[in-house]
């Protein structure tokens, strides 16, 4: 009999938030545990072959091996580069900053 452990599978979007609780074998995959918390039916955007996935905050393969208590993490596709963003505001700030208008009491 093989032993059982006990893992979280989360995922969140702006209005709803999911942890499914579940038991799976020793020796379990990412893969396997997102299948069996039944949240591939609950939210049918998932898409195991775009949605990257982690546990306990860093990214891991669905064939990587599950202890008990690990948390397993779906994570949504970004809306925006990060880096893309970041570039934006900077030339925003610096635009304001050659353009700054009238100091007060001058």
């Amino acid at each position: 009999m093989s032993k059982q452990i006990q893992v979280e599978v989360v995922y969140g979007r702006q209005d709803r938030q999911k942890v499914a609780r579940i038991s799976l074998n020793e020796g379990a995959s990412v893969r396997e545990a997102v299948e069996h918390s039944g949240l591939l039916a609950e939210f049918p955007e998932i898409d195991l072959a775009k949605n990257r996935l982690g546990i306990w905050n860093k990214l891991a393969k669905p064939d990587a091996v599950l202890r008990d208590q690990d948390r397993v993490e779906i994570y949504r596709p970004l809306i925006a580069d990060p880096k893309e963003v970041r570039k934006q505001r900077a030339a925003e700030g610096k635009a304001m900053k050659k353009g700054g208008g009238e100091i007060a009491g001058e």
